[in-house]
C-alpha cells in the first residue's frame, strides 16, 4: 500500500486557493549557524555533532482554532514533519500525522469540526541549535518525545526527529587526506590546501590544516575513503575554526596546527550513501560498562 499524506487519510483535497492559516516558517534557508556576536563556535579536538547540524531547517506555526483538515493540508504542501501549534502566548503543542490518525480517523470524527488545539501533544519539548546530539537523545529518552522543537535564542528554527538520532551515526575517528578548495570568496578563491579528515559524519567532519580558515567560509572537499574506489567532492562551511591546545604558541616548525570544523552544505546520494558505509564499517565494538 502507498504512503498517503494527511489529506488524503482525512478524505480532503489541497486547494490552490489562499488560506485563513497563519503560518510562521520560520528558518527557512538558514545559514550555518553561529553564536552571538558573530564569534565561531567554540570547538575541542573532539567536536560533537550538533543539533543544528542534523535538524530540518523550518517551522510552519499555526494558531489553536485551526481545522483538523486545514492543517492536514498544510502538513502535506510543507512536506513538514509537525506543526507547532501556537494556542496562547505561552501553550504551545505539536500536531502530527499520528495526532490525526489515532485522535481524528480512528475515533470517526469530523476533521472540519475538530480544532488542532484539542488533538495537539503537550508539553512541547524545545532544544537550543548549539546542543550536541547526545543531549538530544537524553532529553528524547527522559520525556519520550519522537520530536523536538529546535530554537536558537528562544526563536524556533527547525525540528529534530527520533529519526535523525538513529540514522545518522555519529563522528568517527579518521585519518584521511583531503584537498580543501576555498569558493565565493574574492581574496582566497581558487587556493587549494592539504589537510587531514580527523572525524566524519554525514553532516560534516573536522580537518586538521596548517592553513587557518575564518567562519563561513565556503569550501569544497576532494577525498576518498578506504576501500572505496570512487573519490568524493563535497560542498561545506567553515563552522568553527581553532588553534590547537590551548595556548597560540607556534610549533618548532613555525607553523600552528588549526582545527576546522565544516558543515556539509550540498551532499548527493551517492556520497550520502558512502559516509554512512563507512562510518558503519568502523563503529567500534561495544565496550563492558563497569
Amino acid at each position: 500500500m502507498g504512503e498517503r499524506g494527511p489529506s488524503a487519510i482525512l478524505g480532503v483535497h489541497c486547494q490552490s486557493g489562499p488560506s485563513r492559516i497563519v503560518q510562521a516558517q520560520i528558518g527557512r534557508g538558514l545559514e550555518p549557524m553561529t553564536n552571538d556576536d558573530n564569534k565561531p563556535i567554540k570547538t575541542t579536538y573532539l567536536i560533537p555533532t550538533m543539533v543544528a547540524h542534523m535538524m530540518t531547517p523550518g517551522v510552519v506555526q499555526v494558531p489553536g482554532d485551526v481545522s483538523v483538515s486545514e492543517a492536514a493540508m498544510l502538513l502535506e504542501r510543507e512536506q513538514a514533519p509537525c506543526l507547532l501549534v501556537k494556542d496562547t502566548d505561552t501553550q504551545f503543542g505539536i500536531m502530527t500525522p499520528d495526532d490525526i490518525v489515532k485522535k481524528v480517523v480512528a475515533q470517526g470524527l469530523e476533521p472540519h469540526d475538530i480544532e488542532v488545539r484539542t488533538i495537539m501533544t503537550r508539553p512541547v519539548q524545545f532544544i537550543e541549535y548549539d546542543q550536541a546530539m547526545t543531549e538530544a537523545s537524553i532529553l528524547m529518552m527522559a520525556t519520550g518525545a519522537s520530536l523536538l522543537i529546535v530554537t536558537k535564542q528562544h526563536q524556533p528554527v527547525g525540528v529534530l526527529r527520533a529519526q535523525d538520532l538513529m540514522l545518522n551515526p555519529p563522528r568517527r575517528s579518521a585519518r584521511i587526506p583531503v584537498v580543501v578548495s576555498v569558493v565565493g570568496h574574492a581574496s582566497a578563491t581558487g587556493l587549494n590546501y592539504n589537510a587531514i579528515i580527523t572525524q566524519l559524519s554525514l553532516a560534516g567532519g573536522l580537518i586538521e590544516s596548517t592553513t587557518q580558515l575564518t567562519p563561513k567560509t565556503n569550501v569544497v572537499l576532494a577525498f576518498s575513503i578506504s576501500g572505496q574506489n570512487t573519490p568524493l567532492t563535497i560542498r561545506g562551511r567553515v563552522m568553527a575554526c581553532e588553534i590547537s591546545g590551548t595556548a597560540p604558541n607556534k610549533t618548532s616548525g613555525g607553523t600552528h596546527t588549526w582545527h576546522i570544523d565544516i558543515q556539509f552544505t550540498d551532499l548527493s546520494s551517492p556520497d550520502l550513501g558512502r559516509i554512512r558505509a563507512w562510518a558503519l564499517q568502523t563503529i567500534p565494538p561495544s565496550a563492558n560498562l563497569s
